[in-house]
């Protein structure tokens, strides 16, 4: 169970805030398909309090619903030997695809499912044997696992939902600030609101650039109590990510991460990281995609028309969450004595980014001459809007970007500050 799970335990009352998931919306829309369903996502993110609260949902209207957690060893050993003993812990059974299909669906909701042996084969027979018949809703505690056991032979079965950790407005509903929220929603809509609120407003901002957005780490009110949780993902959490993915050289994997946590938003230069950590380029490849499909890091790929003249090759780095990005370099000072806020804000402006549009959408461009523009969003082909990042906006001249804005007319360039941060939402698009 994790530890937002645990929250809930002493205090149900908080269950309610799950319902303010943005992702909660699209998983009980896809309920209804029959692929299976299957939520991934960092360890501590609230998967399990995730698929608990859709057990509570559906338990009210679907009388064939039941939930399993494959961290039972009993189950996980009689379901190693074979799926369909995974029949043998609920009372009902579905009829094989072969028989008359079921007015509906035996829903099936599974938690921990990455610790099976052969997730793909068990999600393979149960789909090809009860298709339509049995429905799975299952979680995996990140995408590492599910990429790489999860194989080809899944394709047209599944659909992955990646839970992350909260967003800012999902941050403000944690805290039952629905005013703010309202004040929010009335500054990206109306451009003359002066909200009394905003001081208020930013003051959490800072909170949420210092301690991120973690469900245990939001709930927590003490700030030591905050660091604390922090750490312990950081040490314990991180360490179970390590051990189940392989990794040899611990130290140099933790060192990685702190490099990567230093260098926010900055190209990630492989060579580099290899020179500096004495380990060959195909271990930092190796870590660095373990960090990725573990949902602690993502690389921003480069916008680019020109191959000869424009920069190809090199990703940015960011962070999924800035908590933790700050817990590996021990840095939790208040942002607005920090060297680093600028790059703190432009990961913030990147997670804010990822809840409109498709990660794939979202780039960057840089030039062979070191000239850059923080995010380009592609709309379409050829369009789109660009984005450069700044704390004080009075640093930011249009003309210093002449070379981008008459190479790419159609992506009108702005610069967003730190006082800016409400207007990225669904009605940017």
């Amino acid at each position: 169970m994790d530890l937002y799970s645990v929250f809930i335990y002493f205090y149900p009352e908080t269950l309610s805030m799950l319902r303010n998931r943005s992702i909660l919306e699209d998983i009980r829309n896809h309920i209804s398909n029959k692929q299976y369903t299957i939520i991934t996502g960092a360890r501590q993110v609230g998967k399990t309090s995730l698929i608990r609260l859709l057990y509570q949902e559906l338990s009210n209207a679907h009388e064939s619903i039941f939930f399993l957690n494959l961290e039972d060893r009993r189950i996980l050993d009689a379901v190693n030997v074979h799926p369909e003993n995974i029949l043998n812990f609920i009372p009902i059974k579905p009829s094989p695809i072969l028989s008359q299909v079921q007015e509906r669906p035996i829903l099936l909701l599974l938690d921990e499912v990455q610790y099976l042996t052969n997730p793909t084969n068990f999600l393979k027979y149960l789909y090809d044997t009860y298709e339509g018949n049995l429905k799975i809703i299952a979680t995996g505690s990140s995408a590492f696992y599910i990429d790489r056991k999860f194989k080809d032979s899944l394709a047209g079965r599944k659909r992955i939902f990646p839970l992350y950790p909260l967003s800012f407005d999902e941050f403000l509903s944690f805290r039952d600030e629905h005013l703010l929220l309202t004040e929010i929603s009335y500054l990206r809509s109306q451009d003359s609101y002066q909200s009394i609120q905003i001081d208020r407003i930013k003051s959490y901002l800072n909170e949420f650039l210092q301690f991120g957005g973690y469900p245990a780490v939001v709930l927590e009110d003490k700030e030591p109590e905050k660091k604390a949780i922090l750490m312990e993902l950081k040490n314990a959490y991180l360490k179970r990510d390590i051990l189940e993915s392989g990794v040899e050289k611990e130290q140099k994997f933790y060192l990685l991460l702190q490099l990567l946590a230093d260098q926010t938003g900055k190209l990630v230069n492989k060579q580099e990281l290899s020179n500096t950590l004495g380990i060959d380029s195909k271990t930092i490849d190796q870590y660095v995609y373990i960090l990725q499909k573990c949902f602690h890091i993502y690389l921003l790929r480069p916008f680019f028309r020109n191959l000869r003249k424009e920069l190809t090759k090199m990703p940015k780095v960011f962070f999924n969450d800035l908590g933790l990005r700050n817990a590996f370099l021990n840095r939790f000072s208040p942002v607005d004595t920090r060297a680093d806020r600028g790059e703190l804000l432009e990961n913030f402006y990147f997670l804010q980014f990822r809840q409109v549009y498709n990660p794939d959408q979202i780039k960057f461009w840089r030039t062979t001459e070191r000239q850059e523009v923080d995010f380009i969003i592609e709309e379409s082909f050829g369009e789109g809007k660009a984005y450069e990042i700044k704390w004080n906006p009075s640093s930011f001249t249009i003309g210093k970007y002449k070379k981008f804005t008459q190479t790419y007319p159609n992506f009108p360039l702005t610069c967003l500050s730190a006082q800016d941060f409400y207007l990225i939402s669904e009605d940017l698009r």
